[in-house]
């Protein structure tokens, strides 16, 4: 329907023009700090129409390097009185093949962020293997990588944020984006994705496997497990990750701690309950350089696109 509506041209009915707010981070020039998080465009078959709601930059993904069907149904409910989802999906996709496919069929030329993770049944141990195949066949369709470890949905993922388990799988990225680099002789950015459920010590913990390592940016935050905020509402207690209105102040918390621990050194992206301009913001104002919708775009419409980039614009 998306795509159906958008080669009719009702794209600019639905979402007013975001305009030009132009900002450079990790060596990309962004048209506006507005972009769409991972997770509504898996399989990248929606590019074009996403990308006439105005967004700066389009995330696609989690990709991973064989299918899956993700975890059964039902597996997204909707807590309309928080302004909130939970969501287990589990990484359903069509596997990067076909993501590579239908990327290449998309006439976007904007900044391209391809998310990928691993497969469900791939033991943690070989978790690297998986992120690096990933790495390979996306490598040159990528305006920038972000490695999804934080995902509450696929079992064991949150362990790579451990320190030994971090340090290991980020020597491994890291390599393979340097021999890529020497291979085509272009260099893609790569941003980890982390959780929002960290302690202050880990927050400080994976900020210095990031300068360790080198890594050009990170993600903060993905879906939580705590349940903050919706307590005693309907499908609260369903398992999943939650996003949306009651995540915002935990996401910003660590994008907060993320930019005192980086400095300067490291951009960060913040994602988690923007639902209005004015939170978009509060992302900006504690740290964050570029900031990411989802949840919000299902309870605001897409009309919030432009209203973050002129809310950001005021800022």
């Amino acid at each position: 329907m998306l795509n159906a509506a958008h080669g009719l041209g009702l794209s600019r009915l639905v979402a007013p023009k975001a305009g030009f707010a132009p900002i450079e981070a990790m060596g990309l020039a962004f048209p506006n700090a507005v972009g769409l998080a991972a997770g509504l465009d898996k399989n990248g078959e929606h590019v074009d129409a996403l990308a006439a709601l105005g967004f700066g930059f389009i995330e696609v993904g989690t990709v991973t390097p064989r299918p899956q069907p993700g975890n059964p149904r039902p597996r997204l409910f909707r807590i309309p009185q928080a302004r909130a989802l939970v969501n287990r999906m589990g990484f359903n996709n069509l596997g990067v093949d076909r993501l590579v496919y239908n990327l290449g069929r998309t006439r976007y030329r904007g900044i391209l962020g391809i998310n990928i993770g691993k497969n469900f049944d791939t033991p943690i141990d070989r978790a690297a293997a998986d992120y690096v195949a990933c790495m390979r066949k996306t490598y040159l369709l990528a305006s920038y990588l972000a490695v999804n470890i934080s995902s509450p949905n696929t079992p064991d993922l949150r362990r790579l944020q451990g320190s030994d388990e971090l340090d290991r799988l980020l020597a491994a990225l890291k390599g393979e984006q340097q021999a890529l680099f020497r291979a085509f002789g272009r260099y893609v950015p790569l941003t980890l994705k982390i959780a929002p459920d960290l302690s202050e010590e880990q927050i400080e913990g994976v900020a210095q496997s990031l300068l360790n390592h080198g890594i050009d940016g990170v993600i903060a935050t993905n879906t939580t497990v705590a349940r903050t905020g919706v307590e005693g509402l309907p499908h609260s207690d369903e398992v999943g990750g939650l996003s949306g209105g009651p995540l915002r102040e935990r996401s910003t918390m660590v994008v907060r701690r993320l930019r005192a621990a980086l400095g300067q050194r490291i951009p960060v992206i913040g994602v988690g309950g923007i639902l209005r301009g004015e939170d978009a913001v509060e992302k900006i104002a504690a740290g964050a350089t570029l900031i990411q919708l989802y949840s919000g775009l299902i309870y605001a419409g897409p009309r919030l696109v432009a209203k973050c980039v002129r809310a950001l614009r005021r800022h």
